[in-house]
């Protein structure tokens, strides 16, 4: 009922330009003074008056002699638009901040390993550069974020591919390598271990909803039939606490595995032939590119570039593969 109002307001409100031309005349005192101000014919401006005056139901200026005058509904309109252009000021003021600095909402949506290792740095370098973004953050699979990027109840959504989805389009930005991981008594190497040498071991695995779940399936189906999991979980978290237990091995984004990730009581091996995944950014293929929504994936960029670089020069990652001893 509150915008309704406002709306039927402005559509019974004069017009700024009327309300110029009125100043205008009166102020000079003439229609014709008015009209060499604003450059247009003295007809136009006498026209624009008359539109004013339908407008507001009265006369608003009247002639003596040769100058015009504002009648008395005149004069009470002119002492009302001090306020007008308060208010005109203020709202410039209000939009002027949205030009200086970039303001706005965006909202992420990405899985529970991206969120808690991969975005707390593009998060933190946003609310440095641009604090003005507001970013709201939800966690989910892949399908449930690609299905609110859809709705556009999500702006854009960080997930592992594939995404075969026509109304949406998807950027590859982070290619994640996935390892094994397991308690040391289990892998006593961090040398590259094959699918035949872990399947004496209980596999962990994610649920068959995630995505990474697919891309582990695939590389281990290469080497024969897929075991069945000891465990179906939720979340890379979870995964890792019951690999700590010794409950079996797991196969994870290495990006869960480092920094604030990193477990003394695991060991994580590579894989050969080498498996990864790719994460991209996804957006509706018609989604309008706002400012604060291109910085955000601006700064997305930057980091998984950076996040690949580092990976790249990891020693630890680039030796060549050799087998991994499995107890």
């Amino acid at each position: 009922m509150f915008m309704q109002g406002i709306s039927e307001t402005l559509a019974n409100a004069p017009g700024l330009t009327l309300l110029r031309s009125f100043c205008l005349v009166v102020q000079e005192r003439s229609f014709s003074q008015a009209a060499e101000l604003l450059q247009l014919s003295q007809p136009a401006v006498s026209l624009q008056v008359r539109q004013l005056e339908r407008q507001l139901g009265t006369r608003l200026i009247e002639r003596v002699g040769r100058r015009a005058v504002p009648t008395a509904a005149g004069q009470t309109l002119l002492e009302q638009l001090p306020a007008v252009t308060v208010a005109l000021e203020g709202l410039a003021h209000a939009m002027s901040a949205h030009i200086r600095e970039v303001n706005g909402q965006v909202r992420i949506g990405t899985g529970l390993t991206v969120c808690l290792y991969l975005l707390p740095a593009v998060l933190r370098q946003i609310r440095i550069r641009h604090p003005g973004i507001d970013i709201v953050v939800v966690t989910g699979n892949t399908d449930e974020c690609l299905k609110r990027v859809e709705d556009n109840s999500l702006d854009l959504a960080l997930v592992t591919l594939p995404v075969n989805r026509r109304a949406l389009l998807a950027t590859p930005v982070l290619h994640d390598e996935l390892v094994a991981v397991a308690r040391p008594d289990m892998l006593t190497s961090s040398d590259a271990v094959a699918a035949r040498e872990l399947s004496t071991l209980p596999l962990l695995a994610l649920q068959k909803s995630a995505s990474t779940r697919g891309v582990v399936d695939a590389w281990l189906r290469r080497a024969g039939d897929v075991p069945h999991p000891q465990m179906e979980l939720d979340s890379v978290e979870a995964l890792k606490e019951m690999a700590a237990i010794g409950l079996g091995y797991a196969v994870v984004p290495r990006m869960a595995m480092q920094g604030r990730g990193a477990r003394d009581d695991l060991v994580s091996c590579p894989l050969t032939p080498r498996l990864e995944r790719t994460l991209a950014m996804v957006l509706r293929k018609d989604k309008p590119l706002s400012r604060p929504l291109s910085l955000v994936c601006q700064s997305i960029q930057e980091h998984c570039a950076a996040w690949a670089k580092q990976a790249k020069g990891s020693s630890a990652f680039a030796t060549s593969p050799s087998p991994c001893s499995v107890a």
